[in-house]
């Protein structure tokens, strides 16, 4: 990528910034104003990053075609990404299912203290899924070196 495009997507990132809130501040200042002036905002700014991520992606892309290795790196950055992704969702969705698991077990338990076993089990159910993507992360890393 080359510095002209560098130089242009951080102005394009700084000034969907400035913009928007630059209109809200130097207008009257209301919560619908705002709430227009941070859709903007957002719109903007993650717009300016798919396309900065486009364009970055399609200069690599181009580049691999070239050359047999670099076809290689984007084939392990892609892999890592998706080890990243594995053990981060995994964790998100342990955490949900442990969150309403655990509370319903220990109210299960304040009532009646036979039914330990019983709700620790569900509560270990949900752990296993942090444990599989943590498990699935590692045989990704394992065929990437």
């Amino acid at each position: 990528m080359t510095t002209l495009i560098q130089f242009t997507i951080a102005a394009a990132l700084i000034l969907s910034i400035i913009v928007p809130f630059g209109y809200f501040f130097l207008g009257e200042k209301n919560k619908k104003r705002y709430k227009k002036s941070l859709g903007v905002n957002c719109f903007f700014f993650f717009g300016t990053l798919l396309v900065a991520s486009i364009v970055t992606i399609g200069g690599t892309a181009s580049v691999s075609a070239a050359t047999d290795t670099a076809s290689a790196g984007l084939a392990t950055g892609l892999g890592y990404i998706g080890a990243a992704l594995v053990t981060g969702l995994s964790g998100i969705g342990s955490g949900i299912a442990v969150a309403s698991s655990a509370s319903a077990a220990l109210g299960a338990i304040s009532e009646d203290g036979s039914l330990f076993g019983k709700s620790m089990i569900f509560v270990a159910m949900a752990e296993g899924i942090a444990l599989y993507g943590l498990i699935i992360s590692f045989m990704i890393l394992g065929k990437l070196g």
